[in-house]
């Protein structure tokens, strides 16, 4: 094994057990809000992709007994490599490519993913930021697709923050997990930089600011 793979291997297996142990060792509340059964957009901060497969687990593994499906828009940089790796772990799909780079061909796929009834999860400020900003895919992608979007968000009642662009947070062991998702809401008819306020908004209500 190469030395770069066994790099990515360890990566893996130690982020899956951290994130598991935590997660185990939490309380979690999940706001009783659900997706529908046809396609749909989701979006979350770049932030809060730490435990964010867990709400995978709830929302669409057992909410429809893993028969409806959703894959995420993740970069083709080394760093979406490993992520793509770990969220398989929780039989989560990957969508590579992102506004920075791969672009288009990740707008296709996603295309044909929603064609198959595949909801597109998407971090709007990933995969470099700035934080909070929303680039143009998840809007591009609910206006040509006509999707309503959904927002999804965790807050932890104590963690640590990283010193990362994103300023991502980690639960610490034994906090509280409160996952939210949002009620639908449409872009339809709205030009672009209000369409992504939008989104920004709808984000930001769920954490509460």
């Amino acid at each position: 094994m190469a030395k770069s793979s066994l790099k990515l291997f360890f990566i893996k297996w130690i982020a899956y057990l951290v994130i598991w142990i935590i997660y185990l060792t939490c309380k979690k509340k999940f706001t009783p809000t659900n997706l529908p059964s046809k396609p749909c957009v989701v979006v979350f901060w770049h932030g809060r992709l730490a435990m964010m497969s867990f709400a995978y687990r709830h929302w669409w593994s057992k909410t429809f007994n893993k028969q409806k499906q959703g894959k995420v828009i993740i970069s083709d940089h080394k760093d979406g490599e490993i992520i793509t790796q770990i969220i398989s772990k929780f039989g989560i799909g990957a969508i590579r490519g992102s506004s920075s780079k791969g672009g288009a061909r990740a707008l296709i796929n996603a295309f044909k993913e929603i064609r198959n009834g595949v909801d597109v999860i998407i971090t709007p400020d990933g995969p470099r930021g700035p934080k909070h900003s929303v680039a143009d895919g998840a809007v591009i992608i609910a206006q040509k697709q006509h999707l309503e979007i959904y927002a999804l968000n965790y807050e932890a009642s104590r963690f640590w923050q990283f010193k990362s662009w994103d300023e991502m947070i980690l639960p610490k062991p034994f906090s509280t997990i409160y996952y939210s998702l949002s009620k639908p809401f449409s872009l339809e008819n709205l030009e672009l930089d209000a369409a992504k306020e939008k989104i920004k908004n709808e984000l930001f209500k769920l954490a509460g600011k």
